[in-house]
């Protein structure tokens, strides 16, 4: 993914659907090292750092 489309996506109001291994996630925040901090949706305990390429954004 995108640097500035995961900043977009992580400062937007509205949900969208990004994955992370098959798996949908919330981006919580976007870091300097094309990193995003991310955990599964309805597991905010999980949070892990990943790589931006990592994510994909589904229509």
């Amino acid at each position: 993914m995108d640097k500035q489309r995961a900043i977009e996506i992580s400062e937007s109001a509205i949900m969208k659907n990004v994955t992370y291994q098959d798996t949908p996630i919330y981006i919580q925040h976007v870091n300097e090292d094309e990193t995003a901090r991310v955990y599964p949706i309805g597991n905010s305990e999980q949070e892990m750092n990943v790589p931006l390429s990592s994510l994909t954004e589904h229509p």
